[in-house]
C-alpha cells in the first residue's frame, strides 16, 4: 500500500442510474413487490405454525424457505428503496460488508433448503411406506440445521478472503446493493483467489445440489408414470410442478449470474438478475409453491373461519 492510498469508510451505491423522474415510480413498484413478499411468506409462516396438519416435513421446510425468502428481501431491498427517494446514495462500509456476507449465506442456505425439500418428496412419493421412517423429524432437523450452519461457515470463508484485501477505491459501487463480485471491484490488490474461491463455491452450491434436485425429479417422475390413479398422480404432479418452477427460477439466475459468460453489459445484467433473488422470487415463492396448494388453502379457510367465528 502507497503511502498516498485511502482506505474507503463509506461507499456510494449507483443504483439503477435512471431518469431521477422514474425513481419515485421504481420505487412505487418496489415497494409493492417488497410488501407482497413479506405478506405472503409471513402468511405461509403463521399458517404453518397454526394448523396441525401442515406440520409435516414438507412444511417444515417450506417455512425455512419463507423464513429465507423475507431475510433475503429485507437484507437488499430497504436500502434500496431508501436510495431511490433520497440524494445521498451512501452506505458504510462495515455494514456493505454484512449486507454481501448475510446475501451470500441466504442465497447458499436456499440452495440447499431446497434440495432437502426434493430429497423430501423423492422420498414421499417413491417410497410413501417407509416415508415416517426416513423423514423423521430428527432427520429433518439435522437436514436443516446442516444446511444453515454449513452455508454460515462456507461464507465466512468468503468474508475472510474479502476482508484481507486493502480497499483504497473508487468509492462507487455500480449496483443496487453490496453484490461480491461489485465489492470486488473496489479493492486495490489481485482478486484472483476471490474469484477462483467464488467460481469454486458456485460449482459446490449451485451445481452440485441441481444435480440432485435434477436427479430426484426424474425418479419421481418415473414413479409417477406408473401410478394407477389419476388423482394421485394430478396430485403428485402439481405438487412437484410448482416446486421445479421455484428451482428453476432460483437456480437458473444464479448460474447465470456467477458462472455465465459475461455479457456486453455486465453490471446491467447482475442488477437484472439480482431484482430475481432480491424481489420476484421471494414474492412468487409463495404463490407458486404454497398459496397454490389445496393443503393450504384449506388451512386458511378454517383459520378465517374460525377469526370470523371468535
Amino acid at each position: 500500500m502507497g503511502g498516498n492510498e485511502t482506505w474507503i469508510t463509506e461507499l456510494t451505491l449507483l443504483g439503477f442510474q435512471v431518469d431521477p423522474t422514474l425513481d419515485y415510480f421504481l420505487f412505487g413498484i418496489f415497494s409493492v413487490f417488497y410488501t407482497f413478499t413479506l405478506l405472503g411468506n409471513g402468511i405461509i409462516l403463521v399458517i404453518i405454525s397454526v394448523a396441525p396438519r401442515l406440520h409435516t416435513p414438507m412444511y417444515f421446510f417450506l417455512s425455512h424457505l419463507a423464513i429465507l425468502d423475507m431475510s433475503y428481501a429485507s437484507n437488499n431491498v430497504p436500502k434500496m428503496l431508501s436510495n431511490l427517494v433520497t440524494q445521498k446514495k451512501t452506505i458504510s462500509f462495515v455494514p456493505c460488508i454484512m449486507q454481501t456476507f448475510l446475501y451470500l449465506a441466504f442465497a447458499a442456505t436456499e440452495c440447499l433448503i431446497l434440495v432437502a425439500m426434493s430429497y423430501d418428496r423423492f422420498v414421499a412419493i417413491c417410497h410413501p411406506l417407509h416415508y415416517t421412517v426416513i423423514m423423521s423429524w430428527r432427520v429433518c432437523t439435522a437436514l436443516a440445521a446442516a444446511s444453515w450452519g454449513f452455508s454460515l461457515l462456507l461464507d465466512m470463508v468468503h468474508l475472510v478472503l474479502l476482508l484481507r484485501l486493502p480497499f483504497c477505491g473508487p468509492h462507487e459501487i455500480n449496483h443496487f446493493f453490496c453484490e461480491i463480485l461489485s465489492v470486488l471491484k473496489l479493492a486495490c490488490a489481485d482478486t484472483m483467489l476471490n474469484q477462483v474461491v467464488i467460481f469454486a463455491t458456485c460449482v459446490f452450491i449451485l451445481v452440485g445440489p441441481l444435480c440432485l434436485v435434477l436427479v430426484s425429479y426424474t425418479r419421481i417422475l418415473m414413479t409417477i408414470l406408473r401410478i394407477q390413479s389419476g388423482e394421485g398422480r394430478r396430485k403428485a404432479f402439481s405438487t412437484c410442478s410448482s416446486h421445479l418452477c421455484v428451482v428453476g427460477l432460483f437456480f437458473g439466475s444464479a448460474i447465470v449470474m456467477y458462472m455465465a459468460p459475461k455479457s456486453q453489459n455486465p453490471e446491467t445484467q447482475q442488477k437484472i438478475l439480482s431484482l430475481f433473488y432480491s424481489l420476484f422470487n421471494p414474492m412468487l415463492n409463495p404463490l407458486i409453491y404454497s398459496l397454490r396448494n389445496a393443503e393450504v388453502k384449506g388451512a386458511l379457510q378454517r383459520i378465517l373461519w374460525k377469526m370470523r367465528h371468535v
